[in-house]
C-alpha cells in the first residue's frame, strides 16, 4: 500500500478510537442526566428543566458518533453480500460502490455545514446555529450542531479508507 493510503487508513483508525471515546462519554452523560431527571422528579418532585435538554443533546452526539463507529466497523446495513469465495471480487466491488456512494452522499452535507446558498458563509448550518441558544441554559446550539460536520467528515474519511482497502483487495484478487 502506498504511503498516502497508509496515512488515510491510520487517520481513520485514530479518528475512530477518539470518536468512540467521545461517544462513550456522551452515553455516560446521557444516562447521568436521565438519572438526575428521574430522581429529581420521583423523589424530590422537582426536576431541573435543563436535564431533559442536556440528555437530548448528549443523545444527538451519541447517535451521530455511533453511526460513524458502526460504519467504520462495517456494522452498518449492507445491501449486497455474496457468500461464495468465488464471488469475493464481487464483494470487493460492492464494497467499493457502497463506500463511494456514502462519500458522495456526505460531501454535500459536510459542505453545507459551512457554506449556505449562493456560497454565503452566513447561511451555512453552523453559522446559523452560532446565534441560537439552548432553551434551558446559556449555551449556543452551535456546539450541538457541530456533531453534524464531525459525523460527515468522519464517515467520509472512513469511506475513503474503505475505498483504499477495497481497491487494494480488488487488485490482489485480480492478480491471482
Amino acid at each position: 500500500m502506498s504511503r498516502m493510503a497508509n496515512l488515510v487508513v491510520t487517520a481513520s483508525d485514530r479518528l475512530d478510537r477518539m470518536l468512540s471515546s467521545i461517544a462513550i462519554a456522551c452515553l455516560g452523560l446521557m444516562v447521568l442526566f436521565v438519572l438526575i431527571q428521574v430522581v429529581a422528579r420521583y423523589i424530590f418532585a422537582s426536576p431541573p428543566p435543563w436535564t431533559e435538554e442536556a440528555a437530548r443533546y448528549a443523545m444527538i452526539w451519541l447517535g451521530l458518533l455511533g453511526a460513524t463507529i458502526s460504519f467504520k466497523t462495517k456494522l452498518d446495513p449492507a445491501l449486497v453480500s455474496f457468500s461464495s469465495e468465488k464471488l469475493s471480487v464481487l464483494n470487493a466491488v460492492a464494497g467499493l460502490l457502497r463506500s463511494l456512494s456514502v462519500v458522495i452522499f456526505l460531501l454535500p452535507i459536510f459542505w453545507h455545514s459551512f457554506v449556505g446558498l449562493n456560497l454565503n458563509l452566513q447561511r451555512g448550518f453552523l453559522f446559523r446555529h452560532w446565534h441560537l441558544e439552548a432553551h434551558t441554559f446559556d449555551m449556543s446550539t452551535f456546539w450541538i450542531a457541530l456533531a453534524v460536520p464531525i459525523f460527515a467528515l468522519a464517515v467520509i474519511l472512513h469511506g475513503i479508507s474503505r475505498l483504499v482497502l477495497a481497491s487494494r483487495h480488488v487488485k490482489t484478487e485480480s492478480h491471482q
